[in-house]
């Protein structure tokens, strides 16, 4: 997969450092336009909603300068800042929006040494841990840009201990096969339905080719599972997720389905979504939908608890029909 951009926008530092002359080299045709700091770009941050597709196709390259961890007690012990945020695809409720508004461009940090090296004296300060190095953007995307998981990947089996771990929308996981992991990575794959993902989930890799990505990645002897996420619940969707739930059931190997789990999400939308889709893509799937939603603090809305629970039970009759042997760990 080729990931063209229009425009690099850059701190100057980042040509101190190996990933950032790479960068430069890679993208030399392009523009590029020296910033102040990745996290202000004026021209962009007063660009129009609708003109969030073109934002899009921006590379912003910088230093990553936070590294604050934040517990997690799902699939991972910490979220880890680390090598990317906000991401190339554009998907209608991206919970990074909430984040970065339209500016939820992909930016590149380019000082991965630095955050691995925190990342692994981490690793050894408690018992075994879980690190979640892909809450900020999608990694699988990114490492066709830099090749920072084969990196970190190698690096963490031979220094690290515990287990990293990240989601993911794409199929890109060629690179990876081969790599000396030693287990210590756990690889998620995030499914919906084909028509969820051709109307929704915009600039991702088709279904058929993420279910045949998890299948070479548990062949290739990572710890797999696999999210349903978020659940979005337009009509028909019962019959959608049936669907989903007997083609996995159907095209998952063995070894997926005898030891990999299972994530489920129901999707959050906010207010700020909707005014960029409503802009950006005024004859995109409605996903706010008032019947069915209800406000949940500070512009967001989700689905109401009688909703929630109908899918929820919806969900794990099929999962436990189809998917029996596979737990679920939890459902948010």
């Amino acid at each position: 997969m080729v990931i063209r951009f229009d425009k690099v926008y850059y701190e100057p530092d980042v040509l101190n450092y190996e990933l950032g002359k790479m960068l430069q080299n890679k993208y030399r045709d392009l523009p590029w336009v020296e910033i102040e700091s990745h996290n202000r770009i004026p021209e962009l941050t007063a660009s129009h909603n609708r003109d969030f597709p073109r934002l899009k196709r921006l590379l912003i390259i910088g230093i990553r300068k936070t590294h604050r961890y934040v517990e997690n007690h799902k699939v991972s012990d910490w979220l880890v800042p680390y090598t990317s945020s906000g991401c190339r695809a554009m998907c209608l409720y991206c919970y990074l929006v909430c984040n970065y508004n339209k500016c939820s461009y992909l930016r590149l940090f380019v000082n991965r040494e630095e955050m691995l090296d925190k990342l692994l004296k981490k690793s050894y300060s408690a018992k075994p841990q879980t690190f979640e190095i892909g809450s900020n953007s999608d990694l699988i995307l990114e490492n066709v840009i830099t090749g920072n998981l084969n990196y970190t990947i190698e690096r963490f089996a031979r220094e690290g201990r515990g287990h990293l771990t990240f989601p993911t929308k794409f199929d890109m996981v060629e690179p990876l096969l081969n790599l000396d992991h030693k287990g210590k990575t756990i690889f998620r794959m995030s499914f919906n339905p084909q028509e969820i993902i051709r109307r929704i989930e915009l600039g991702t890799s088709p279904l058929s080719s993420r279910i045949q990505a998890l299948n070479d990645m548990a062949e290739a002897g990572y710890p797999v599972g696999f999210l349903i996420a978020p659940v979005i619940l337009i009509p028909d969707w019962k019959r959608l997720y049936s669907e989903l739930i007997e083609q996995l059931a159907g095209e998952l190997s063995d070894k997926v389905k005898q030891k990999g789990f299972i994530e489920i999400i129901l999707m959050t939308y906010s207010f700020v979504h909707n005014a960029i889709n409503t802009e950006a893509f005024p004859n995109a799937v409605q996903l706010l939908d008032r019947e069915t939603m209800t406000g949940r603090g500070r512009g967001k809305y989700s689905y109401r608890n009688e909703v929630r629970a109908e899918a929820e039970t919806f969900l794990r009759e099929k999962l436990a029909q189809y998917l029996g042997t596979m737990p679920i760990w939890y459902i948010s």
